[in-house]
């Protein structure tokens, strides 16, 4: 019998996280993607802390009109914002098991705009 759903994103995830690894240098954007919300942090795994956060409930994009998708470029516009600020330019993308395809792609476009680069 084959794996179900939920079991082949988490193989998925485990496999790219082998590769993705946050540095004090290099931090990971991770990006978790729900039914309705698109979440992203950046993250060093070496100390195990998150830098910033972003995500589609925070209050200024939360009250932006427009499709997930539209929505998912804005929050990669915010992480990148915040991510600048702390002091990081290149990260390394997780997309979390997730396909490369719609928000997430949607999420990284954004980022790379704002100059985030992976």
């Amino acid at each position: 019998m084959g794996l179900s759903k939920t079991q082949r994103k988490y193989r998925i995830r485990r496999r790219i996280r082998k590769v993705s690894f946050g540095t004090a240098e290099r931090p990971r954007l991770s990006v978790f993607r729900s039914n309705s919300e698109i979440y992203a942090q950046i993250i060093n795994d070496e100390k195990g802390i998150t830098l910033a956060a972003a995500s589609s409930r925070d209050k200024d994009i939360a009250s932006a009109k427009g499709s997930k998708s539209e929505i998912a470029t804005l929050v990669g516009k915010a992480i990148a914002e915040k991510s600048k600020a702390a002091g990081f330019e290149k990260v390394a993308f997780d997309r979390g098991g997730n396909l490369y395809h719609g928000r997430v792609k949607s999420l990284a476009e954004g980022a790379r705009e704002a100059g985030l680069k992976f």
